[in-house]
């Protein structure tokens, strides 16, 4: 891509890939004239899972509605181009090379060689993007924790979002779920709305403490709003009505917990119009790559077994795991399949955590190794987390390799396939399919 040589050089300024902190990025904003403070009004959403989907089904239904909606999520799967989307009647598109390119050059140049994270220049490139095109809304997804994530210059955004928090990072974010809900409770503004997804107890009693702390008005599920599943339906309600909504057309149960949150958070604040039209059409259409994601035809399929089902899912954590291996229990529900899950982890993972969830579903691992990723986990590693839980398991160089392996196993019934464990093997894995993200 034009801008590789950019980013290498922006990636040799600070020794660290993951340095928490503003101070860098309040300077560099403040050298480029604030792009952050000329933005449209912005919904911020931290959490551990379902970050993604949820700003899915809020572009959606905010699209739907008529709006123009800029969008900056992270990681990308295949194309940096893919965190950038600008807002645009109809539906938004993803920054081209040369726009994306020159803003990131512009950051460049404002920052002038001193240290700061790719993070910190990606965020800032998207401040100064955005602010260059008008729109209605800005989607931000925070990168890692909250508190002292860059995206958390944003002074006052119009809603605080806060999506199941779980144990990740536990490196950068203290080892417990306490400590972990704080950071993520660090984006709650004075007076701002906060959003909140189902969480464990020791989570909520954190983010009901910050919202008290900046009073903030709490929406919490299963108190201020509902949602439920009825004859297949989203059934959605609040203090101000009801809602009987379509399904979402992503796949599994925790995604109606995700859309609900989408619609709760478009209903506790006045920014944007939005009828129940809009509702329905966004629950129903919004799509997120990797996240229980059947794969379409493509050369990386075409290694599997023929009439075979080939899923993919980038969760990497122990509930991304239960809510992945949960959506596998729905599909075993309605059709009967053997699965064999193909896996491979970053090295800083609990790789047995994860693959706890599936030991009732399948007995057959197949790990992998991440290509070309610096600090992904050893195979070894890998299969004796897999044996730790009596699950068969063996390895292969690549997906492709396991792939071809599936197709030369005799199985009465055509197999399901579910290839997880990383956002980055998600993205090897659309690229080598040529089904990437647009």
């Amino acid at each position: 891509m034009p801008h590789g040589d950019l980013i290498a050089r922006v990636s040799q300024l600070h020794p660290k890939r993951i340095d928490l902190g503003l101070e860098r990025m309040q300077l560099l904003l403040q050298r480029l004239d604030h792009p952050e403070r000329k933005l449209p009004p912005v919904i911020h959403v931290a959490g551990t899972n379902g970050k993604g989907s949820t700003i899915a089904y809020l572009r959606a239904i905010l699209e739907a509605a008529g709006h123009r909606v800029h969008v900056f999520t992270s990681p990308h799967l295949v194309r940096l181009n893919e965190c950038y989307r600008l807002g645009r009647i109809g539906g938004g598109v993803l920054a081209d090379d040369a726009e994306l390119s020159a803003a990131f050059e512009r950051c460049e140049r404002a920052n002038a060689g001193e240290p700061i994270t790719l993070f910190e220049i990606e965020t800032a490139a998207a401040f100064d993007l955005f602010a260059r095109h008008p729109a209605d809304a800005v989607l931000l997804e925070v990168g890692l924790g909250g508190r002292l994530d860059a995206t958390n210059v944003i002074e006052r955004p119009v809603a605080s979002v806060i999506t199941p928090v779980g144990i990740d990072h536990t490196e950068f974010l203290g080892p417990s779920l306490r400590s972990i809900a704080t950071e993520k409770a660090g984006i709650i503004k004075r007076g701002v709305p906060v959003i909140c997804a189902q969480q464990e107890p020791e989570a909520l009693a954190e983010i009901e403490q910050c919202a008290k702390r900046q009073r903030a008005a709490l929406h919490r599920a299963g108190e201020e709003w509902h949602v439920s599943v009825e004859r297949g339906r989203l059934v959605y309600q609040d203090e101000r009505g009801l809602l009987d909504l379509r399904a979402p057309r992503l796949f599994g149960r925790h995604q109606f917990d995700n859309a609900g949150l989408a619609v709760a958070t478009l209903r506790a604040i006045d920014a944007f119009r939005v009828d129940a039209a809009a509702f329905e059409a966004g629950v129903a259409t919004a799509e997120w790559p990797a996240r229980m994601q059947r794969l379409g035809p493509g050369p990386l399929v075409d290694q599997g077994p023929a009439g075979g089902e080939i899923w993919l899912d980038g969760g990497h954590n122990a509930e991304g795991g239960r809510v992945a291996a949960a959506a596998l229990g729905d599909l075993e529900e309605r059709v009967s399949r053997p699965l064999v899950v193909i896996v491979g982890m970053m090295a800083n993972k609990d790789a047995a955590g994860f693959l706890a969830n599936f030991a009732g579903l399948t007995r057959h691992i197949i790990a992998v190794t991440i290509p070309d990723r610096e600090g992904a986990m050893p195979l070894d590693r890998l299969m004796d987390a897999a044996r730790g839980l009596s699950m068969r398991v063996e390895s292969a160089a690549s997906v492709e390799a396991a792939l071809r392996t599936v197709a030369q196993l005799a199985y009465e019934v055509r197999p399901r396939i579910l290839i997880t464990g990383s956002l980055y093997l998600a993205g090897h894995v659309l690229a080598a399919n040529g089904t990437p993200p647009n």
